[in-house]
């Protein structure tokens, strides 16, 4: 292995590993099915110790880039014409539209929110007819906090929720709250809609190149935005997911000009990995991160409703330039998404959703090594 691991970088030495290991299998230099070499033989190549090679590799396991077997070791798992999470390098593209449909089987099931609304009517009765607090009801709000807690590492209180009705509206809050004068960064290419909002709105916007691992490092670093909107995660239409270390390029890039990260994550619940990519906002470590998810993707396109997550010191001075607009999303859509949240029919779905596309893309590894 001809890797040169710098350990005068701040970059820890099993992150470098793991970029040169994804580069390799990206690009085709192991393939498909192929085993990598053991973690001992990484690392007496490579010059860093056998813990430090178990690291890379276990990124890589989790990350969805290698299968890890028993007694057998670590077999590559990419393959660029169905893994969600990457561009393909031969030229095709991995995603070709934001997409808000999925397989049928992947739907959130119709009983479950007929019957969720009718319990809803029955309980709440004319209590419906009230009014939403401005930033939703505070039972979505808990709700989210919570779901967001035990299933991402994302830890806030209901008061850094702000409910609305889809993330169009969402970005319209992002580019009042920051005004005219701010300039945002944004991925080239990206989702139109997130440029057409912030310039309809007065703000200039930057297009950024992307690389193989996101926004292109020298671009990120010329930038005059203090604002940078990314999708982490199968951002469209590239179908780029951001690494590990790329994420940390983003927060640092924060960090060293004090600016804040939009985190736009609208289909990372839905990856195959069997760990969800760590969003950007569990990550801040002192980073200004502003977190938009929407359920849009994992109920049904109708169901017009997302949230962001502020910061808890950006709290106060968005309830006072923003606190005026009243809820866009009707009570009874946001106590019936509350209780999915809360009995667990929503984390239900998502992780059946998750295990069919497992299972598939199982299925269709083994019919690639059928002999005819």
């Amino acid at each position: 292995m001809n890797y040169s691991i710098d350990n005068t970088k701040r970059e820890p030495a099993y992150i470098q590993l793991y970029r040169f290991l994804v580069k390799d299998i990206v690009s085709g230099v192991y393939s498909f099915g192929e085993r990598l070499p053991s973690k001992r033989t990484i690392a007496s190549d490579t010059g860093v110790s056998v813990i430090t090679a178990e690291h890379a590799l276990s990124l890589l396991a989790d990350e969805g880039y290698v299968e890890s077997r028993l007694r057998s070791g670590n077999y590559v798992a990419y393959r660029s014409s169905d893994f969600p999470g990457r561009p393909d390098l031969s030229g095709n593209t991995a995603r070709t539209a934001r997409q808000e449909t999925a397989h049928a089987e992947e739907h959130f099931p119709f009983t479950v929110i007929a019957g969720t609304t009718r319990r809803v009517l029955a309980e709440w009765d004319e209590r419906l007819f009230e009014r939403s607090p401005n930033p939703g009801m505070a039972e979505l709000r808990e709700e989210i906090s919570r779901y967001l807690s035990r299933s991402r590492g994302i830890h806030v209180t209901p008061a850094q929720v702000i409910v609305g009705s889809g993330a169009e509206y969402l970005y319209g809050l992002v580019a009042q709250f920051f005004g005219r004068d701010a300039v945002f960064a944004l991925e080239d290419p990206s989702y139109s809609k997130i440029r057409q909002v912030y310039e309809s709105l007065g703000n200039r916007c930057e297009m950024l190149p992307m690389a193989v691992d996101g926004i292109d490092s020298g671009a990120l670093r010329r930038s005059r935005a203090r604002v940078l909107h990314v999708t982490p995660f199968n951002s469209y239409p590239s179908g780029i997911t951001a690494d590990i270390s790329k994420k940390n390029e983003y927060l640092q890039w924060a960090r060293e000009r004090d600016g804040v990260i939009i985190e736009d994550n609208y289909d990372s619940e839905l990856t195959v990995s069997h760990k969800p990519e760590e969003p950007l906002f569990a990550m801040a470590d002192g980073a200004d991160v502003i977190y938009i998810n929407t359920f849009s993707r994992t109920i049904a396109p109708s169901i017009r409703v997302g949230y962001l997550l502020l910061p808890e010191h950006m709290v106060r001075e968005f309830t006072e330039k923003l606190g005026f607009y009243a809820c866009t999303v009707p009570v009874l859509d946001q106590i019936v998404i509350a209780e999915l949240l809360r009995r667990g029919d929503f984390e239900r779905h998502i992780n059946r959703v998750r295990r069919k596309r497992r299972s598939r893309k199982a299925g269709e590894k083994s019919q690639e090594g059928v002999t005819i």
